[in-house]
């Protein structure tokens, strides 16, 4: 029997991988990667590049060897697009017709929704970051496997400044908030099953810490902090927060819950696709 194979595509183009790295991060990708590698252990995590200038990209065929696909985020505008972007557009949409299943974050939210037919928009109500604030399962997600052990209202690590605006015909709205509506979703498109969320299920507290240092002193500027000694204080925060996840006090003063202290339930979401998306797609397929 062979070892499930999943790919991650990384959203970003090189310079803003490097750029992310230099702040004490590292490429999306590879920290996806690293989270699918544990959550199944016997997998084989290949990663792609498609917003890079002569990257070799799986067809339709390559891509239908795969168990699953997951997508990053990025730093990426869809609306502005251009050829790193159509790519990506091109890549997904071929993923379509294999009926491999395909798990979005952010940036891997609006580029389903892009290529399956609805649009994306810079957010009037601009930038989202650090932790997303009371999200709810609709009723529809609610019953649905994605949110399985996941509380109804939660927080999240997040960071975007677009959005879904529309989703796309019979894609069904599972999770919103008050500064986006589409907080996740699941899109049926061509012969695939497609999850998708706003917010970063993948990312610990480390990477955020780095995503901060690299937005300063953007985030003084749009009122997120006083001035950059108290940005500097949320960082040294979750900085804390990756060596301590328990830590009471710091637990209270940004009034996150167990959705995001535990990386169990921070992490369901993907869990749960690889779970009820992946290995039963996979055993449909004769491979396991």
């Amino acid at each position: 029997m062979s070892a499930p194979r999943l790919l991650v595509v990384e959203g970003n183009v090189a310079e803003a991988r490097a750029r992310q790295v230099r702040f004490g991060g590292e490429a999306a990708s590879e920290g996806y990667a690293r989270l699918l590698r544990e959550i199944l252990p016997t997998a084989v995590v290949d990663i792609c590049y498609p917003a890079d200038p002569g990257a070799n990209l799986p067809d339709s065929g390559g891509l239908a060897g795969y168990d699953g696909i997951a997508i990053t985020g990025s730093s990426l505008n869809i609306y502005n697009g251009g050829e790193e972007i159509q790519k990506q557009i091109d890549l997904l949409r071929a993923a379509f017709t294999t009926g491999t299943p395909v798990f979005g974050s952010c940036w891997g939210l609006q580029l389903i929704t892009t290529a399956a037919g609805g649009a994306v928009r810079k957010n009037p109500r601009g930038r989202e970051v650090g932790f997303g604030r009371r999200i709810r399962v609709t009723d529809a997600g609610r019953d649905h496997h994605m949110y399985d052990g996941k509380p109804e209202v939660f927080e999240a690590m997040t960071v975007h400044l677009d959005e879904v605006e529309t989703l796309p015909h019979g894609a069904r709205l599972l999770a919103t908030n008050d500064h986006s509506q589409v907080q996740a979703a699941e899109f049926k498109v061509g012969a695939s099953t497609a999850w998708g969320v706003q917010y970063h299920p993948e990312y610990p507290f480390r990477e955020m810490a780095a995503i901060f240092r690299r937005l300063s002193p953007s985030l003084v500027a749009e009122g997120f902090f006083l001035d950059e000694d108290e940005e500097s204080a949320f960082i040294g925060d979750l900085e804390k927060l990756e060596r301590d996840p328990a830590n009471a006090a710091l637990i209270w003063r940004h009034g996150v819950d167990g959705a995001v202290i535990s990386k169990e339930l921070r992490t369901a979401e993907i869990r749960n696709w690889i779970a009820h998306l992946v290995l039963p797609e996979r055993a449909r397929r004769g491979r396991g």
